[in-house]
């Protein structure tokens, strides 16, 4: 698993997605594999493996090399960091054995991290963990069969799912194990745009049209909403969805929900991490950047469709979010989609 990470060059801004893995002893590698795997084609604008557009590290909780549960030895790129600003931060569990009792500080730092709003990826048994730490509770959260009843003993406050590819709940995605390539490819989808994610794709020989039943009402939607366990926060969500383009006043969406505006803020913070006003913002941000990517629409015209007030107001919040300006963001789409199409 060695890599090549390309210096920033001109002042570049960060990479479009940023991931740091913290591989348990005795993790399992296919879910590593292939969500890493997915993020090396997304990566580079040929297939030199460069770190350009997607970066990771991988860490260990000792910064020792470690072992997979199929005997391959990993060495750590990077001394274990929870400062960092991942975009994601990912457990890779496998054995339960190391995964059943994790240490409190470990346990105390992704606490910390889910409280800065760093989405925490847990492949495998790395779910042990995350309903260690107290943070799947009144969540749903994808697991193994094979581990549903002792999971369901350790963590009763928690909602197990066995027959889910992936589930979003809460600032957690849990993934059960397998490839872990239905995840990568939508996390791409999201942050490098639809072009990179079918080059993913195609050169890992998924056949994108033969879709299973669990993956074709994402497909419908590119980028569907998380789902809570939240009658309120779905309902309202449902009506963000619909209202990309003209935000109408919070507290409207309060009273349209049936709750004052506090009561709203005080749910969402408690199900998303998010305010409201941030969720729906970033929701709008989210469709921006994906009509950007796969659209020639000018700015202005994506702006007004995205509820922003102009262009400006849009560009000021995207290089807030993303780190850069919708300009540079769509120069690197084009020389993507220059390289990769036929």
């Amino acid at each position: 698993m060695q890599q090549q990470i390309a210096p920033e060059q001109n002042g570049e801004s960060k990479p479009d997605l940023t991931i740091g893995f913290l591989l348990m002893k005795q993790f399992t590698l296919a879910s590593v594999a292939g969500l890493v795997e997915s993020l090396r084609f997304a990566a580079d604008e040929s297939f030199s493996s460069r770190q350009i557009f997607c970066r990771w590290e991988w860490m260990t909780c000792d910064d020792q090399p470690v072992t997979a549960s199929c005997g391959l030895p990993v060495s750590p790129t990077a001394a274990l960091d929870f400062s960092r600003n991942w975009d994601y931060f990912v457990v890779a569990g496998g054995l339960l054995e190391e995964t059943r009792q994790p240490p409190q500080w470990l346990l105390h730092a992704l606490r910390e991290i889910h409280a800065r709003n760093i989405p925490i990826i847990t492949l495998c048994s790395g779910a042990f963990v995350a309903g260690n730490a107290g943070l799947l509770d009144g969540r749903q959260c994808a697991i193994h069969f094979t581990t549903r009843d002792e999971f369901r003993l350790r963590f009763p406050k928690a909602i197990p799912v066995i027959d889910k590819t992936y589930i979003k709940d809460g600032g957690i995605i849990s993934c059960p194990g397998g490839t872990a390539i239905d995840l990568a490819a939508d996390l791409i989808r999201q942050h490098c745009g639809l072009v990179r994610s079918q080059k993913v794709l195609k050169y890992l020989l998924v056949d994108d049209t033969a879709v299973p039943a669990s993956r074709a009402k994402q497909k419908e939607n590119q980028n569907p909403p998380d789902v809570y366990e939240n009658d309120v926060v779905n309902k309202v969500i449902e009506l963000m969805k619909h209202h990309l383009d003209s935000p109408v006043p919070l507290a409207e969406v309060a009273a349209f929900a049936g709750v004052t505006f506090r009561q709203l803020n005080l749910i969402f913070t408690k199900c998303t991490s998010y305010s409201a006003a941030v969720y729906w913002r970033r929701m709008r941000l989210e469709q921006a950047r994906k009509l950007m990517a796969d659209s020639s629409n000018s700015i202005n015209a994506i702006a007004a469709a995205t509820g922003f007030a102009d262009a400006s107001h849009l560009i000021a919040w995207f290089r807030k979010q993303y780190g850069e300006t919708p300009s540079s963001y769509r120069k690197r789409r084009r020389e993507v989609e220059k390289l990769i199409k036929p």
